[in-house]
């Protein structure tokens, strides 16, 4: 984090703005070509772009043959690179440009890496290809052999070779790699060594002629190298303008980050494009400190690589964020892959309980339905694993518990919707025992005080645990527990004999957010009556609340976003500190920029259009400061005795004896003293 940057910039929070450049070539004339290449660094330059790369050979042209060997095209080269570097002076981007360069007694196929009037250093291309239409070794020489040299060009001797990273001092994390085109097409790229070295922005210059399937190639190579090498990958090919004697050109460009694609740009264009982004460089820092395996392998096979470091001075101001952000990094804005992953959640759960269910003797499962998400989805699980396991529905013991605060639209959805998938349903008034209990310890509710409090609450959840666990011993079953992965985390239960406790549960590696959907792709399975798809309906559009405090004077029932704050900021939150470990600033900048507007980005299949909410900083600092002093506070005492429960979500689990494992008696202090030093003007009234 670069602290004395604003809040605003996207810098500070560890964001690197890079961009993959095509532009038209105009074969053999370096003079044209380097004022191309000028105009878009230029472009990217007022786009506050970090690092720009550019095609191979961008400077003559790829496809130009044996005129590479002549001197007055290699005299040119020369110059343009002079041209480049004097015009660079005043521009922000390091620029890796493609160009043919003579070195002792061969020529190069080269990545030049140039920035503010000095050349860093210079990269030859690793592999040649000289296959089919390659003809590469003809012209020029193999640079995996000269480690630790030198390379005298433009008046300056600069480091030359593969083992080349380039680092800006003022940057953290941003540690820069050149490779050219076929060197990624290798069984070990370059760039893998690289990546174990540091490099976390990788680059490919490539030239590429286009056929067919050629662009889903380069695809998947991009894609996996980010992937495997927790790293960007920055792509771009050339295009219009390069000879056609016997090829064509698509330039196409591409940034990936571990995985992800990040921005792209139309093939075959009609001038010059670039694709810009903001790489999260800590997220790849914060993937390679847990994924300890990557550093393993670099004491394997790691090379060693020398370091040429920069500054780059990134700029200090609003420039926006350049990546597509996610409202809820739980659920996918794309139907198909939003779609894929409720299959998988779902099937997840059912199987996870089937194993338990088969290893235990088939007991029947003991389930309490409120009418809520957690307590429906969970019965929707049970219901399929019955089916599994070739078992009647009958079997499922599912029993409605009301309380004090029990609305007649949640016993009656809960009742409604057990008999329609077919399960045993009894109600149990639990409303008695509390009263006994609460006038036994001489609680002032037992007198007729409207005293609402936590053990008052406490109670009514206790009883309805205590209940199930003594059912289940009566019928031969066991408990399955509804909780999700959003109120664990935030400690949204009743310790000990409460909803925190059970003998399996189905719900604890599914946030809040992503259970709405997969009830909604349970629906649209089209394996449902009409009968049980109303009442799913009739969950979906209940608001979320415990139902333990009674409706105050405005008839209005408990709310629990009211109290601990809206499961839509919550969830946000959690994915990133459970994935990435990031700082609370820079989840507040990510959750401003996610939610600020309600118009902007997609929104995920079937969430009304009407309910769309939107946070600015000072509400999403509010109630992140509530996630962090329960997270990190008192609710991990609860999740330390949590049951057992698939994890479905490859963010991560907050079971202890998986993912997450902390201190019962930790504290929030220092994830709180950093977001109010970041965010001072949402606690100004502390």
């Amino acid at each position: 984090m670069i602290t004395d940057l604003p809040f605003e910039s996207a810098y500070r929070h560890g964001f690197a703005r890079v961009a993959a450049c095509t532009v038209p070539v105009a074969v053999a004339d370096p003079a044209a070509n380097v004022e191309a290449v000028l105009a878009s660094a230029r472009a990217c330059h007022d786009e506050g772009v970090a690092v720009a790369v550019f095609p191979e050979l961008c400077l003559t042209g790829y496809a130009i043959d044996d005129l590479v060997m002549q001197d007055p095209l290699l005299d040119a080269v020369e110059a343009a690179v002079a041209r480049l570097v004097a015009a660079s002076v005043d521009l922000l981007p390091v620029l890796l440009v493609g160009a043919p360069l003579r070195h002792g007694n061969r020529l190069f196929n080269c990545a030049v890496v140039i920035h503010r009037g000095r050349i860093l250093g210079v990269a030859p291309k690793a592999y040649l290809p000289t296959y089919r239409e390659f003809y590469e070794q003809r012209w020029y020489a193999r640079g995996d052999d000269q480690v630790g040299q030198h390379i005298t060009i433009a008046g300056e001797t600069v480091p030359f070779g593969p083992d080349l990273l380039f680092t800006a001092v003022d940057v953290p994390g941003l540690t820069l790699h050149a490779e050219v085109c076929e060197d990624v097409w290798v069984p070990v790229p370059p760039s893998s060594g690289a990546a174990l070295a540091g490099a976390t922005v990788l680059a490919n210059l490539s030239g590429s002629p286009i056929t067919i399937g050629r662009a889903d190639d380069r695809t998947l190579l991009s894609q996996s190298q980010s992937m495997r090498c927790l790293a960007a990958y920055v792509y771009a090919a050339a295009g219009q303008g390069e000879s056609t004697n016997d090829v064509s050109w698509d330039g196409q460009t591409m940034i990936y980050e571990g995985g992800q694609l990040l921005a792209t740009t139309e093939r075959f264009p009609d001038g010059p494009r670039h694709s810009v982004a903001d790489v999260d460089l800590d997220r790849l820092r914060q993937d390679r400190l847990r994924q300890g395996t990557f550093d393993d392998n670099r004491r394997t096979v790691g090379p060693v690589f020398r370091t040429v470091s920069f500054e780059l001075t990134p700029p200090a101001g609003d420039i926006g964020l350049r990546r597509a952000l996610d409202r809820f990094p739980f659920v996918p804005d794309d139907p198909d892959r939003l779609a894929q992953d409720c299959y998988e959640a779902f099937n997840i759960q059912v199987s996870g309980l089937v194993q338990r269910l088969e290893a235990i003797g088939r007991p029947k499962p003991v389930l309490g339905v409120s009418g809520g998400l957690d307590s429906t989805h969970a019965l929707l699980v049970i219901a399929r694993a019955m089916d599994r396991m070739g078992r009647p529905r009958s079997d499922i013991l599912a029993y409605t518990l009301p309380g004090f605060a029990t609305s007649a639209k949640t016993k009656r959805n809960a009742i409604a919707l057990a008999e329609a998938i077919g399960a045993t349903i009894e109600e149990i008034d639990i409303r008695p025992a509390a009263s006994e209990m609460l006038s036994r310890m001489g609680h002032p509710f037992a007198a007729g005080e409207p005293v609402h409090d936590v053990t008052f609450e406490n109670v009514q959840a206790g009883l309805r645990t205590d209940y199930l666990f003594r059912l289940a011993n009566m019928h031969g079953g066991i408990v399955v527990g509804t909780g999700d992965l959003s109120e664990i985390a935030l400690g949204w239960s009743t310790y000990g004999v409460g909803d925190q406790m059970s003998h399996y549960s189905v719900n604890p590696g599914v946030p809040k957010t992503l259970i709405q959907h997969v009830i909604r792709w349970v629906i649209g399975s089209g394996e449902l009556s009409p009968e049980t798809v109303s009442v799913l309906q009739a969950v979906l559009d209940t608001e979320i609340s415990p139902e333990l405090v009674p409706a105050g004077q405005d008839g209005r029932m408990q709310s629990t976003e009211d109290r601990i704050g809206p499961y839509n900021l919550h969830d946000f939150t959690l994915y990133h500190v459970l994935r990435f470990g990031f700082r609370p600033s820079k989840i507040a900048f990510l959750a401003a920029h996610a939610w600020s507007d309600p118009d902007a980005g997609a929104w995920p299949p079937g969430y009304p259009e009407g309910e769309r909410p939107s946070y600015d900083l000072v509400t999403v600092a509010t109630w992140l400061e509530v996630f962090l002093t329960r997270f990190f506070g008192f609710a991990q005492f609860k999740r330390t005795a949590i049951p057992n429960g698939p994890k479905v979500s490859p963010a991560g689990s907050l079971s202890p004896r998986g993912d997450w494992r902390a201190p019962s008696d930790g504290n929030a202090r220092a994830w709180l003293a950093e977001l109010h030093a970041a965010v001072p003007q949402a606690f100004a009234h502390d």
